[in-house]
C-alpha cells in the first residue's frame, strides 16, 4: 500500500505506533510505503543473511549485522527497514553501510533513492534469485551498479544466490562452509 500526503511526523508516529512484526514501512518525502512481506521473501532474506555472515565468520571479516533495524533522517524526509543491513570492521553509529533488499514482489518507493538520501555506501538487490549491487558515487550522491562489493570484495554474490535459493538450506550452509575452508 502506498499512501501520499504524510508528513514526516506523521510518519514517526505511525512508526511507533505499529511497530510489530511483519510490516515494513519505507519512507520518501511525503509517501509512505507499507509491506508485509511473504514467507519466501522471509526465507531469501534469512538465508542471505546466514551466507553473508557465515562467510565473513569463517573469512575473519569483522561483519556487525544489524537487521532490520528502523533507520530514519529526517533533514532529508527518509525512512526505511532494511532486510538485513551491516558495517564492516565498527559498529553501528548512525547508519549501516550495508543494505541488503530483497525484492519479492516490486516496491511502490525506490529504495535507491530512500537510501542515497542516508548515504548509505553499498545497496544489494536480491530479485529474480541474483544480485545487483550499487555503490553510491560520493560526488553525485547517486547509486551506480556495481560487479563487485567495495566493503567486502572477495564475496562471490554469484555463487551465494545460487546456495540462496535451495530447498535444503542445512545443507547448502554444509557445502558452502566447506567450499570457503578448501
Amino acid at each position: 500500500m502506498l499512501i501520499h500526503g504524510v508528513s514526516w511526523k506523521e510518519y514517526v508516529i505511525l512508526r511507533e505506533l505499529m511497530d510489530r512484526p511483519g510490516l515494513r514501512m519505507t519512507y520518501l518525502e511525503g509517501a509512505l510505503e507499507l509491506m508485509s512481506p511473504s514467507p519466501e521473501h522471509e526465507l531469501w532474506k534469512k538465508n542471505i543473511a546466514r551466507f553473508i555472515e557465515l562467510y565473513a565468520f569463517l573469512t575473519g571479516i569483522e561483519l556487525y549485522g544489524y537487521g532490520s533495524t528502523t533507520f530514519k533522517k529526517e533533514a532529508k524526509e527518509r525512512g526505511a527497514e532494511p532486510d538485513e543491513c551491516y558495517l564492516v570492521g565498527k559498529k553501528l553509529d548512525a547508519f549501516p553501510e550495508i543494505v541488503l533488499e530483497v525484492i519479492h514482489t516490486s516496491p511502490l518507493l525506490n529504495k535507491l533513492d530512500v537510501y542515497a538520501g542516508m548515504e548509505i555506501a553499498e545497496v544489494w538487490i536480491f530479485k529474480d534469485a541474483a544480485f545487483r549491487l550499487f555503490a553510491l558515487d560520493g560526488l553525485t550522491k547517486r547509486y551506480v551498479e556495481v560487479e563487485r562489493s567495495g566493503l567486502l570484495p572477495t564475496v562471490d554474490f554469484a555463487t551465494i544466490a545460487r546456495y540462496v535459493v535451495r530447498d535444503d538450506t542445512p545443507q547448502a550452509l554444509r557445502e558452502f562452509a566447506a567450499a570457503i575452508r578448501r
